[in-house]
């Protein structure tokens, strides 16, 4: 696995996401309690920033047309959307300025290939 540093775990709020871009992709960094979740940061109904949307009950909502997908499968879990979007492998690391967070694009944890 090839883990990058994607921001400070600090950085991340508790009910949004943050965007960020990690190797060739565009990620939401989104929490949920003590989890951290890392997803394409692209709507798979349209091409919509989902870091732009509401954290809420291990979903991101997309602020467009209100389709919801779990952090932890990418999965939607109301329409419109009907597609998963990718799920990224994501570390937590303590480093000299705190934690943060680390994500690898190079493989995802559903199997859903990043647009």
């Amino acid at each position: 696995m090839t883990f990058e540093r994607a921001c400070a775990l600090s950085d991340v709020p508790t009910d949004e996401a943050l965007a960020v871009t990690v190797g060739a992709y565009d990620v939401a960094v989104a929490r949920d309690g003590d989890d951290v979740f890392a997803l394409q940061d692209l709507c798979s109904h349209a091409a919509v920033s989902l870091s732009e949307g509401e954290v809420a009950d291990c979903t991101v909502e997309c602020w467009l047309h209100g389709s919801r997908f779990d952090l932890r499968s990418g999965k939607p879990t109301g329409l419109p959307a009907t597609e998963p979007v990718a799920t990224f492998p994501v570390e937590v690391r303590e480093g000299p300025d705190g934690p943060s967070v680390y994500v690898d694009t190079t493989t995802t944890l559903n199997g859903v290939t990043p647009s």
